[in-house]
């Protein structure tokens, strides 16, 4: 789970306008999003075709009927391009909203499953095309590694906004790395699954048993 800090304002999503706003600020929001939607698409199926790594950035831009400077409007990076999520900042705002007295572990699955659960058909298969992208493309593969802290001190706050805990407290940070770490191990093999994301959250969730020696 990792925060889009890398998206310009360019490149968040559509804001929604207000009563008594500039009208024209909805509109030119929209415009904004539709053009990074086509630049995602038109990249991914770009990757696909030619490989990760034979795929330019001008490949893109070229498919999406812009100009490179207009692309690093809206991504600084090709790799940006498959790293963003998109899903964070919903599921970010869906655990904030989760009632109190579920524990932070239970909140978090509640989250998950009300933002995965509300995605469409072509938003869940974009999402597994983005993991598969992560987890078996080499370069991608490195720049997880690196993300691996700011994923860590991400989930260390959120779990200290609803406990209380100082974020840098040894439990809220164990908490933090052994979520981060469960999640990262459950998806390394590229194929990303809600049923998967599920599966080890109630593992988290039971104290992680783990099987006897001869399956007993």
């Amino acid at each position: 789970m990792r925060e889009n800090r890398c998206m310009s304002a360019d490149s968040n999503p559509v804001a929604q306008a207000r009563p008594g706003s500039d009208p024209g600020a909805g509109l030119r929001e929209r415009k904004k999003e539709r053009t990074r939607h086509t630049i995602r698409t038109e990249a991914f199926r770009l990757f696909h075709e030619q490989g990760y790594a034979e795929t330019t950035v001008e490949q893109i831009a070229a498919a999406a009927d812009i100009s490179p400077s207009t692309f690093f409007r809206y991504f600084p990076s090709k790799e940006m391009v498959v790293l963003a999520d998109d899903l964070d900042p919903l599921v970010i705002r869906s655990l904030r909203s989760q009632p109190a007295e579920l524990s932070p572990l239970e909140a978090f699955r509640a989250a998950t499953a009300e933002v995965f659960g509300g995605l469409d058909a072509a938003e869940y298969q974009f999402e597994r095309d983005r993991v598969e992208l992560v987890y078996t493309v080499p370069e991608l593969r490195g720049v997880v590694a690196q993300e691996l802290q700011r994923n860590i001190d991400l989930i260390a706050e959120l779990t200290a906004e609803r406990t209380g805990a100082p974020a840098d407290s040894m439990p809220v940070r164990a908490f933090a790395g052994a979520l981060t770490g469960a999640i990262m191990a459950v998806f390394e093999d590229g194929v990303f699954d809600q049923e998967r994301l599920t599966e080890v959250l109630d593992f988290l969730q039971a104290g992680m048993p783990l099987p006897s020696r001869g399956g007993e």
